[in-house]
């Protein structure tokens, strides 16, 4: 179904001259102008249109577990990387007399718990110093095993396969414990346009819903896709919901390109499947396109046809609301309504549609 257009109009009144078939006298009859709409499926949404960046799905910052000096930076941004592979490391020397003293630390109390040991089995230490040794020994090597995690995270290698985005730091730069110095686009989970869209949009979204991205860079291509995650809460600072859409035959497409998602929800306004057997489907109009509501009914002016000046009332049995439009029964998909402008209209009283767009208006109109 066509999505809903507008045809604007100037706020005034106007007045033409009209005359009478018996003679020739002239009245002066008042002219409307008015804002018309088209009446929609309700079974059929208006797309949700988005402005996102193809990104990689997982985006994963790397850094150092522990401070020091940046000693190797082994890759630019845009670097396609494997599993495994070395990234970037910090200057070795300061970690590795750590491992070395803690390593020290376990030969020693090695020394003292088997000396003490044999003391004890000659019946000259006591039961507790030989379990004060232990001890000693077991922290002793819980200590050698710190340094060791410590000199194993002063190097980054990359997680998963992927590209890199962004080095945030070069040789030489001293990093603080836990800053990012590569950000790794994951291969693993793929890419995705990535777009926030506010809460009367993100509420008519599903997983699996068509989607459509172009790109201001690659123009004349298309690349259709299915929605593959709808944050269940706000960004604190956009208040915008994330949607991803990954994209089919895109897998050579330069990471960070802008472009738009036009993303066809499977919902109904009232939020019912659209595919559900026995779902009762009416059409929607604008609010603001009622006139002299009464309990479940409400009346509606129409046209014709876009080449019609004097409206018809119509009364329409009214279902719901959904955001700023009404589900009425009692008119077909494609009817030509008063939007704006209806309240200023009486019986027989000519309306003007003033618009670019009458061409569509007369298609709509007569698809009726």
């Amino acid at each position: 179904m066509t999505p809903w257009f507008r045809l604007r109009f100037l706020p005034l009144l106007a007045a033409t001259a009209c005359t009478d078939g018996a003679g020739g006298a002239t009245a002066i009859r008042q002219v409307v102008p008015v804002e018309l709409a088209v009446a929609a499926d309700a079974g059929v949404t208006d797309p949700v249109v988005a402005t996102g960046r193809y990104a990689a799905r997982d985006e994963i910052p790397l850094a150092f577990k522990t401070g020091g000096v940046v000693a190797r930076l082994l890759v630019d941004e845009g670097d396609a990387v494997r599993r495994g592979q070395l990234l970037a490391a910090l200057d070795l020397r300061e970690i590795d007399a750590l491992v070395a003293r803690a390593q020290a630390g376990v030969d020693k109390a090695q020394r003292d718990h088997d000396r003490v040991a044999r003391l004890a089995a000659d019946s000259v230490a006591t039961r507790a110093q030989l379990q004060d040794a232990a001890t000693a020994l077991d922290a002793a090597r819980a200590d050698l095993a710190q340094a060791r995690v410590n000199r194993e995270y002063s190097v980054i290698t990359a997680p998963e396969a992927g590209v890199v985005q962004q080095r945030l730091l070069v040789a030489g730069a001293l990093a603080a414990p836990g800053q990012p110095v590569v950000l790794l686009g994951g291969g693993r989970r793929g890419a995705v346009v990535r777009a926030g869209v506010p809460d009367r949009d993100a509420v008519r979204l599903r997983v699996g819903d068509a989607a459509t991205a172009r790109f201001a860079a690659l123009p004349g291509r298309d690349f259709t896709g299915r929605v593959v995650l709808v944050g269940r809460a706000a960004d604190a600072r956009t208040g915008t919901y994330a949607v991803e859409v990954a994209l089919s035959g895109a897998a050579t497409l330069p990471l960070g390109l802008v472009g738009e998602l036009q993303i066809t929800p499977r919902t109904t306004p009232r939020g019912t499947p659209s595919t559900a057997a026995g779902a009762r489907r009416g059409v929607a109009v604008p609010m603001t396109a009622l006139l002299e509501p009464d309990g479940d009914s409400a009346t509606v002016l129409v046209l014709p046809s876009a080449r019609d000046t004097v409206p018809l009332a119509r009364r329409v049995g009214v279902r719901g609301v959904a955001g700023d439009r009404a589900l009425v029964d009692g008119m077909p998909a494609g009817t030509l309504v008063v939007a704006r402008g209806a309240a200023y209209v009486t019986p027989g009283t000519v309306v003007r549609v003033t618009a670019a767009d009458t061409g569509a208006a007369t298609r709509a109109g007569g698809a009726r």
